[in-house]
């Protein structure tokens, strides 16, 4: 065999020293440091490895994995190329590519499939069974993404908070909804309501501003507490949310932090399936007729949102949209008042000043 030496790069792969050294060709490629054999690489074993055009970049299947030889030398080069006859062995050609090509798109097309398919149908049936213990963790998770993307603090005005957890709590057993109720109002201009995995119930002060009696509010709030007994919310952050983590496994993000702000992006968002907010509307009809009240003062408050500010922001109507149908349905279930206020003048007084308590001294707007 040729026995000509020739310099190269030698790293051992147990130490980022590099060591310049000849190679001698014999029955194996004699790798020698300063007149002494460092190490010797079969023939057969030794491996292109990926490296800049002008570089010869060797690798040895019996070698540890980070040892290498790197040849500058086109002579060199040309040599070893003659002298290893496996050296471009595993390393595939335009068959092989095409293999690769083809699973790649057969794995997007899966995820796809997973995307639109599987993941709703999962949604669908892993919600009903979850424990209300992991929904409310789940719920918590997302409450702080819910307060960074609306910048708002909770309202603390004592009255206001006993008047609107005693008009919840007329409301949840109008509607025989078991599951604990925690409702509060979030200080944002922004008019929305929104229901939290676990039973966290968020008005958002600019829709408490824009209402005109308390029916209007309850009714929205009954609304949200159909959304939670029929756990739309957990429903759809398990379809988003996995959708997202899905998307994050294409690009490297496998630590869910990414899926979390998705998901929670999505309760505000996304619209509810047409059959979730009828099931929701059903429920606001059911505890509105049971406490002797009518469900259309919803209708209308929403109407006024819808007429003033549809059009930008963050609204209610992005995530419940008020459909003729559903106007036309409260408008069928209007009935004369029978029961009793729901609340006195005073509780709605100290309700819509709720958020005064979180205004700095000398008024202003509410703490972001």
């Amino acid at each position: 065999m040729d026995s000509q030496d020739h310099q190269a790069a030698f790293f051992d792969g147990a130490s980022n020293r590099k060591h310049r050294v000849s190679l001698r060709f014999g029955s194996g490629l004699d790798i020698v440091e300063d007149g002494a054999v460092i190490a010797t690489w079969p023939l057969d074993a030794v491996r292109r490895i990926d490296g800049p055009p002008a570089l010869l970049r060797l690798g040895c299947a019996s070698a540890p994995p980070l040892a290498r030889l790197e040849i500058a030398d086109p002579e060199m080069a040309e040599t070893v190329t003659r002298h290893c006859p496996s050296l471009d062995a595993g390393r595939g050609g335009p068959a092989h590519t095409g293999r690769i090509v083809f699973w790649s798109v057969a794995a997007v097309c899966s995820i796809a499939l997973v995307v639109i398919y599987g993941v709703p149908l999962a949604a669908d049936r892993l919600a009903p069974l979850m424990p209300l213990s992991v929904e409310k963790r789940i719920g918590e998770a997302v409450d702080g993404q819910v307060r960074i993307i609306f910048k708002g603090k909770i309202c603390t005005g004592a009255e206001g908070q006993v008047a609107l957890q005693s008009l919840a709590d007329k409301l949840r057993r109008a509607g025989g909804m078991e599951m604990p109720i925690e409702a509060q109002v979030l200080s944002s201009a922004v008019p929305n309501a929104l229901a939290l995995p676990g039973g966290r119930i968020y008005l958002l002060d600019g829709l408490l501003q824009k209402a005109r009696s308390p029916d209007e509010i309850a009714g929205v709030l009954a609304h949200e507490m159909g959304h939670a007994q029929h756990r739309d919310g957990l429903r759809r952050l398990i379809q988003t949310g996995g959708t997202s983590f899905l998307i994050g496994l294409m690009f490297g993000d496998v630590f869910g932090g990414t899926a979390l702000i998705f998901a929670t992006r999505s309760i505000l968002d996304a619209s509810y399936s047409r059959e979730a907010e009828q099931n929701a509307d059903t429920f606001a009809v059911t505890a509105m007729h049971k406490l002797g009240r009518s469900p259309l003062p919803m209708g209308e408050l929403l109407s006024r949102i819808s007429g003033a500010e549809g059009k930008s922001g963050i609204v209610i109507l992005n995530s419940h949209p008020l459909t003729q149908d559903r106007l036309a349905m409260m408008r069928r279930q209007d009935r004369p008042s029978t029961g009793p206020a729901l609340l006195s003048d005073g509780e709605w007084a100290a309700l819509k000043s709720i958020c005064k308590a979180n205004q700095p001294e000398g008024g202003g707007q509410p703490s972001p």
